[in-house]
């Protein structure tokens, strides 16, 4: 199953560091947000991204490009023009396909442009500035439980996102932007997609958030998976400080990719 990243907005309430390079690269531990993002599905050996770039995208792009390179010790032969590569890093088991989806372009316009490399099949979605301790299995088994359209994670922050309203079985029914109310159930991203959503979706103009999710919850056609866990969306500097503390401190939740899945025991380095 494919794994769609957003990763192609300003970032500007993080403008201190957004001036410099996208949001998503932007480094907790001295590793890019989105390295912690795609470290969390692959530990559920979903490996297989398609990153949706716009502002800056070049610096995405070559991140991956000398990601190899990094992680290695090499000999530059300058006289010869060869380069020795004498050990690495393990090898991350990705995919990544970087695609160009436009500087202005909305999420659901984003997501539309990169239909080809979706193909038809499930695929899941997320965005390039949130962590989770979420467990992508039990997450994708719910999508396929429900045999809805949609999934999206539901988290319970203290804050300011799109709210969604709830039944009784979690059927979405109603997508609201930016509630007062502090104890909404609100959008965390995570989501598991059938590829009929992309044709909810009209153009470059078109916010995912807005009318696709509304219309997928008028039709009863989007469930929530209720995640209780850890979840943050690293939106200001403030949030960007906060997680880099966790990290630091050794106490970050989202850093799942070191526990063995089938007995939840550390793994001995």
């Amino acid at each position: 199953m494919k794994v769609v990243i957003l990763a192609g907005g300003y970032g500007t309430r993080i403008s201190e560091e957004s001036h410099l390079r996208p949001k998503p690269m932007i480094e907790i531990g001295e590793r890019p947000i989105l390295w912690h993002i795609m470290k969390l599905y692959s530990h559920y050996v979903f490996n297989d991204f398609i990153i949706c770039l716009g502002y800056k995208g070049h610096i995405i792009k070559e991140y991956f490009s000398d990601y190899f390179l990094h992680g290695s010790d090499v000999t530059f032969d300058l006289s010869k023009n060869k380069l020795k590569i004498h050990s690495s890093e393990e090898v991350e088991a990705w995919k990544v396909t970087l695609a160009n989806t436009g500087m202005d372009t909305m999420t659901g316009g984003r997501l539309k442009k990169v239909k080809k490399y979706i193909g038809n099949e499930t695929f899941m979605l997320t965005y390039g500035d949130g962590v989770a301790d979420i467990n992508i299995d039990e997450l994708v088994a719910f999508h396929k439980a429900h045999g809805k359209l949609a999934t999206v994670t539901a988290v319970q922050p203290s804050g300011r996102y799109g709210a969604l309203g709830l039944n009784d079985d979690a059927s979405v029914l109603e997508f609201v932007e930016k509630p007062k109310t502090l104890d909404a159930w609100i959008n965390g991203g995570f989501f598991v997609l059938e590829p009929e959503v992309l044709e909810y979706i009209e153009g470059d103009n078109t916010s995912f958030e807005g009318s696709p999710l509304a219309r997928l919850a008028d039709e009863g056609q989007i469930v929530a998976y209720k995640h209780s866990g850890f979840w943050k969306c690293m939106d200001t500097q403030r949030d960007k400080i906060n997680l880099e503390t966790l990290w630091e401190n050794g106490e970050a939740p989202w850093k799942v990719w070191d526990i063995n899945r089938s007995s939840g025991l550390q793994i001995a380095k």
